[in-house]
């Protein structure tokens, strides 16, 4: 597996060569636990998320992220942001590809499952809201997590 590398407003950074829809999602259970993993590809803490295929909505998009990555099924309750800066550009090593930022970012319930690591998580866990902030992330995550933990009255639109 190649490497994902976040940039974020660097002039050394590649230039982008690729736009792709891709949702994240925010899972809280009933106890107010966030699911996260840890992420294979750059050793970062995030929610579940991941690219858009064609034939799908990004709301199917996320709920299959979420299966795929965390072994959890879960139903999308809320919209959180849209977050497309073009300051923050994603390199995937394995291809040359370079992704401006295009992810929407969604809030959860869970349906059913159990937490299961996957080719893309290393791990997957249900951590307490308050714990976030302790986590390994991007900057790129932790804006959007924060957006989150605000709560914002309206959604993000950048």
């Amino acid at each position: 597996m190649g490497k994902r590398i976040d940039y974020y407003d660097d002039p050394n950074a590649p230039a982008a060569n690729s736009l792709v829809p891709s949702a994240n999602v925010i899972v809280v259970d009933d106890q107010d636990r966030v699911l996260v993993i840890h992420r294979a590809d750059n050793d970062n803490w995030a929610v579940p998320g991941g690219a858009m295929d064609l034939g799908e909505s990004l709301v199917d998009c996320g709920v299959r992220e979420t299966r795929e990555e965390t072994g959890i099924e879960c139903e999308i309750t809320g919209l959180v942001g849209i977050f497309t800066d073009p300051k923050h550009v994603i390199e995937y090593t394995s291809d040359g590809e370079v992704r401006q930022e295009f992810s929407v970012l969604f809030t959860a319930r869970p349906l059913g499952g159990t937490p299961t690591s996957s080719s893309e998580s290393r791990e997957v866990l249900w951590v307490p809201r308050s714990d976030l902030g302790s986590l390994k992330m991007d900057r790129s995550m932790r804006f959007r997590l924060q957006h989150w933990l605000d709560s914002a009255p309206h959604p993000y639109l950048g």
